[in-house]
């Protein structure tokens, strides 16, 4: 159908065009608001009359004469309608539809994909500290990251997945400090341990049982290997260097765990400790000062960010001489661009807001030819834990927050992935365990995994070669659940590319819920393994098409289309 809706829409912009030269570049399709007023739509007669000086309702019966005339339109269109004003209306034959069964079925898994457009893109996230076990907040940022870039990769991105680790602050300080006390034999809850002075209710170090199992290896004298570092503990529980190491190699390689068991791999982990070592922070603030962007106050270094938006001009170097954390920020964003990557998406938590500003006002000011608005971001909220009816807010391995693998092993890695994309990303949400692992209908990630699960079922019971069905006759394909069906996967591609554009994955689970519940509609219709070889042979086309799409829409969010349930 993609090819019929190509030819339907060069026919509509040479009609456009005979009423008025120029216009023809405008010719667009919408889909109806109400199904059932056809199957594509164009309010072009409207958008005209008005530079053409033309009655909008006359404009369109002038269009849909020429509209008429076209082959295109002759060879795929049932008719033509206007309604009110000038809309105009159109339904298509049931073979137009039948068209985006041999489409799939030809294209496979690159269904929906677009060419490479040769640009490069970089999506940066989870980038959690190595202070702790990944939490569902890292999760749901996984599972953002991860289906973005998917979701670019099949509009022709070239895509980079990039994990920041900030290892240069005190998080690292204090993660030594409380490795150092366990090693020594102390816990939270005695005197010694440290408590945040300017609140004495809160624990200043880091309290989850992850640190004595860091301060018992580190005494063993282990060995750890993260994807981007090895360490031998020296076992001197004084040497808090080694202590601070063999931590933070300890926690990259117990965050390695938690992206294996999500299925997730990054193509580089950047550290910002490499920005101080390179000269990058220096270098940037260098340029700063150089075009007069900056200013000294109450013995601090100012970036004058009002100049760009921000509501405030903000400290860059302290009092102390240590800078804030938006520097190492700016000096980052202006390594991604000199690394050519024209698009950059930040995938952050919400309590990242008030950061934008300030490192996009940074990146203006630098002057290297960034453009306005670089990088994108999309933030997230939190995610709240029911197990059981009641809210689940701590575990035993992080002491604090239910971690990213306690949920997989609560439930899976794929009712993880499609939870936590189901709703808009600045939207809370709370996950629902319980929901997670029920096998009926309420289960968003079980109703369209079953649904493939179930054509597969059909498809084995026939037995036949699928790539065979490609080329079979689909004129039987013509019941309205039939039409339904073929209207839905012709959506699939545009549905794609809208998700892209707005940066948007939880369209892909929305997509594949009303594609699930149009299949299961479908099958509850019409029986697919008929006497009748050439009504079967179509109906299997059908299916096994949308068992490709379902794949297809599944992989995209990174979650498994399982033959068997």
């Amino acid at each position: 159908m993609l090819s019929v809706k190509n030819e339907l829409l060069e026919a509509l912009a040479a009609s456009l065009e005979k009423l008025s030269p120029g216009s023809g570049a405008k010719a667009a399709f919408e889909s109806p608001k109400v199904a059932a007023h056809g199957d594509l739509a164009t309010t072009a007669a409207m958008q005209l009359a008005k530079p053409l000086k033309l009655n909008p309702r006359q404009l369109a019966e002038n269009l849909k004469a020429e509209l008429l005339s076209q082959a295109a339109f002759q060879r795929w269109v049932d008719a033509i309608e206007i309604a009110g004003p000038g809309f105009i209306n159109i339904r298509l034959k049931p073979e137009s539809k039948q068209q985006v069964v041999r489409e799939v079925l030809g294209l496979g898994e690159q269904f929906g994909c677009q060419a490479s457009n040769g640009q490069r893109i970089l999506v940066e996230f989870v980038s959690a500290n190595p202070t702790g076990p990944l939490h569902v907040g890292h999760g749901r940022q996984a599972a953002l990251g991860d289906a973005i870039c998917n979701l670019f990769a099949t509009q022709g991105w070239s895509v980079h997945r990039e994990f920041y680790y900030n290892d240069a602050g005190v998080q690292i300080q204090t993660l030594a400090n409380s490795t150092q006390l366990r090693a020594k034999g102390f816990k939270p809850g005695d005197e010694c341990w440290p408590m945040d002075p300017e609140n004495p209710a809160s624990k200043a170090f880091y309290n989850g049982d992850y640190i004595q199992d860091i301060a018992d290896d580190f005494l063993a004298k282990k060995t750890v290997a993260a994807d981007d570092r090895t360490f031998t503990a020296s076992g001197d529980v004084d040497d808090l260097q080694s202590i601070s190491n063999f931590a933070v190699a300890y926690l990259r390689h117990e965050q390695d765990k938690d992206l294996q068991a999500f299925n997730l791999k990054f193509d580089e982990y950047y550290l910002e400790s490499s920005l101080y070592t390179s000269g990058r922070v220096e270098q940037t603030v260098s340029k700063l000062v150089a075009n007069g962007k900056t200013y000294d106050k109450d013995g601090a270094l100012w970036l004058r960010s009002t100049d760009y938006g921000d509501d405030k001009d903000r400290v860059m170097r302290k009092q102390d001489g240590s800078y804030t954390y938006f520097v190492p920020d700016v000096a980052y964003h202006i390594a991604k661009w000199e690394r050519g990557f024209t698009k950059v998406v930040n995938i952050q938590g919400t309590d990242h807001h008030g950061t934008i500003a300030r490192v996009r006002a940074g990146l203006q000011a630098a002057g290297v030819g960034i453009p306005v608005g670089y990088p994108d971001y999309v933030l997230h909220t939190m995610v709240r834990v029911v197990k059981g009816g009641e809210e689940v807010k701590i575990s035993k391995r992080a002491g604090s927050y239910v971690t990213l693998r306690d949920l997989i092993e609560w439930t899976s890695k794929d009712a993880v992935r499609f939870f936590l994309l189901s709703r808009k990303p600045d939207t809370e949400y709370t996950f629902d365990v319980d929901l997670a692992v029920a096998k009926n209908n309420d289960n968003p990630v079980y109703y369209v995994q079953y649904a493939h699960a179930r054509i597969c079922s059909v498809l084995a019971s026939w037995g036949g070669d699928v790539a065979s069905l490609q080329g079979v006759d689909l004129s039987a394909l013509h019941s309205p659940q039939a039409l339904a069906l073929m209207l839905l996967l012709a959506k699939y591609p545009e549905m794609l590319t809208a998700a892209a554009d707005d940066e948007a994955p939880h369209d892909v689970t929305f997509y594949l819920r009303e594609l699930a519940a149009c299949y299961h509609s479908y099958y509850d219709a019409e029986r697919i393994l008929v006497d009748d070889e050439t009504v079967k042979l179509a109906r299997l086309a059908l299916v096994a098409a949308t068992a490709q799409v379902l794949h297809n829409g599944l992989a995209v969010l990174g979650v498994s289309a399982p033959q068997k349930m």
